[in-house]
């Protein structure tokens, strides 16, 4: 059983995330810049979220920096990114089994948190 929240230890936002789900000592915490997601477990991800694209993030600095904006970017694309930097992969994303929660929006913390309540 999968159970795995992926966060970035310097976020505060993640942080406060964090905080607000019920059972996380029911959860495994991983934190992306110390111990970075490996192939395998990105692909598994996009299997879930149903593309890499919705694991990406744009609010990323590099994604400015890099130029990426102004870029036609491709699934392959966004995978190699994510892969290569920490920074890409969108935060949190909660894994349950078959479910997957990513981001930090409203609906999705609402999410996040009726899961960690869930949990018995």
């Amino acid at each position: 059983m999968a159970r795995i929240i992926y966060h970035l230890g310097t976020c505060t936002t993640c942080q406060a995330i964090l905080k607000s789900i019920p059972n996380l000592r029911k959860f495994s915490l991983r934190e992306i810049k110390g111990d970075p997601i490996t192939a395998q477990e990105l692909d598994a991800m996009k299997k879930l979220a149903g593309s890499y694209e919705a694991l990406f993030s744009r609010v990323a600095l590099k994604y400015r920096s890099l130029g990426l904006k102004d870029k036609q970017l491709t699934e392959k694309d966004y995978r190699k990114y994510i892969l290569a930097e920490y920074t890409f992969l969108k935060r949190p994303v909660m894994v349950l089994d078959d479910r997957i929660h990513i981001g930090n929006a409203p609906k999705v913390r609402a999410a996040m948190v009726a899961e960690g309540r869930a949990l018995k």
